[in-house]
């Protein structure tokens, strides 16, 4: 059946896996959930592809400043490639595997607004209440609504420019949801309701107000909504105690010491350890990269709402910037790339990004174990992923869809090398 044609079904859903924990006393055996993913062929991807895709990860490695990844890419008519590449630190020899855990940065922004939506196909709100009604403090944002918060409309600024160095110095602090939007919403204000605007602030805001129409925390509406009607069971947004990215082992996360004129790429430094208070509900949550790549095919199928559910979530997408071409969008928490339906950004130590096709459940997923660079390396290292594997011939037996992206593999690597912070390693 569909993963939710009623709440009651979530919820049934998740109290039975619950009781069937209990009586187990463990949680080692693998729960039956009723979402079920695209069919996937059971097989890896050609030897071909399969280089082409590792040698983009090494390059964009090369290019961050970072000494791990970590890559899912799934082509459900071809096969799959799930790998942990390079090692944790300069200083740490350790392989970095593809079951470590990771902070999947602003991927938390589809999370937040799956609540928001949850609770209003719950009746317990509204998509258009004024923020004000449940937030006091902001009253510049007198005129945006909840839903204006999750498209990225309220006209909100970003509070990362000024905190960014806070963040590197003190990881550890716990910051308070409306302080550290207060830097964002301190700057002048963008339109509302009519133009995206990349807002850091806003998805914190959003999650202050969940938690206040809900009376839960953040943490405990994302388990109900959307990590347990799923089966992420390595999935989470912590709580605001500094701690490594769980469960299991980490990939340590880095960055790299400013120097005159760049960075130091030779000396990374650890940060993997730090308070998910730093990104909240707008990028504070955990996962793995299998995790990661389940959720963001059923994000983009809109897998936790009733089939044709109203508003459609995803239906009237808004340029993501006044310069990006016509097939970059954003709305929903989410953006737009070409069909794909997905998010991208950093925190201290990693940046991730994640996208996937509705229609055939075509999937890419990455994470770089250093943020110094930004998102920008990250993503457009999955665009290049996306747009080889979206070439892969099909399997045996198997018959490729029409798919296709509007740009190519050659285009996004020139990005990856424009963007570069450090030099590749020489020959």
């Amino acid at each position: 059946m569909h993963l939710r044609s009623s709440r009651r079904v979530r919820a049934v859903v998740g109290g039975a896996v619950a009781l069937a924990l209990v009586l187990t006393g463990c949680s080692g055996s693998e729960p039956e959930f009723s979402y079920t993913p695209p069919k996937q062929v059971d097989a890896k991807l050609s030897d071909d592809v399969t280089a082409q895709l590792q040698s983009a990860v090494d390059q964009a490695m090369a290019s961050s400043g970072s000494t791990g990844a970590i890559v899912g890419v799934w082509v459900p008519w071809s096969g799959q490639w799930v790998a942990g590449v390079g090692t944790q630190s300069g200083g740490d020899s350790a392989k970095v595997t593809a079951d470590m855990s990771f902070r999947i940065a602003d991927v938390t922004r589809l999370m937040t607004c799956d609540v928001l939506y949850g609770l209003a196909d719950d009746g317990k709100v509204e998509l258009d209440e004024l923020v004000t009604k449940h937030v006091s403090g902001v009253a510049d944002l007198g005129d945006a609504t909840l839903l204006d918060l999750c498209n990225g409309t309220s006209g909100a600024g970003s509070s990362e420019a000024s905190v960014k160095a806070n963040w590197l110095k003190t990881p550890a602090r716990e910051w308070s949801p409306l302080r550290l939007a207060s830097y964002g919403l301190g700057v002048p204000r963008g339109p509302v309701h009519t133009a995206y605007r990349d807002s850091d602030a806003g998805y914190l805001i959003l999650g202050l107000a969940l938690e206040r129409i809900s009376g839960k925390t953040a943490s405990e509406l994302i388990a109900e909504y959307v990590t347990t009607p799923l089966g992420l069971a390595s999935t989470a947004l912590p709580t605001p105690v500094a701690a490594t990215p769980t469960p299991g082992p980490a990939m340590h996360g880095n960055y790299l010491p400013a120097v005159e004129g760049g960075y130091d790429c030779t000396a990374p430094i650890d940060i993997t350890k730090m308070s998910s208070s730093v990104g909240y509900t707008d990028s504070g949550a955990t996962s793995t990269i299998t995790d990661l790549g389940r959720y963001i095919q059923a994000e983009a199928r809109q897998a936790l709402r009733a089939e044709k559910a109203e508003p459609a979530r995803f239906g009237q997408p808004l340029p993501s910037s006044a310069k990006a071409p016509s097939w970059y969008q954003a709305t929903g928490g989410g953006l737009m790339v070409g069909s794909m339906i997905g998010q991208q950004g950093w925190v201290p130590g990693y940046a991730t990004a994640a996208y996937s096709d509705p229609a055939t459940g075509f999937t890419v997923a990455v994470t770089l174990n250093n943020s110094s660079a930004g998102s920008s390396i990250a993503t457009y290292l999955a665009w290049q992923l996306a747009a080889i594997a979206s070439k892969a011939p099909a399997a045996k037996g198997q018959t490729a869809p029409e798919f296709g992206l509007p740009f190519t593999a050659e285009q996004y690597g020139k990005s990856i090398a424009d963007a570069a912070i450090c030099a590749p390693p020489k020959e």
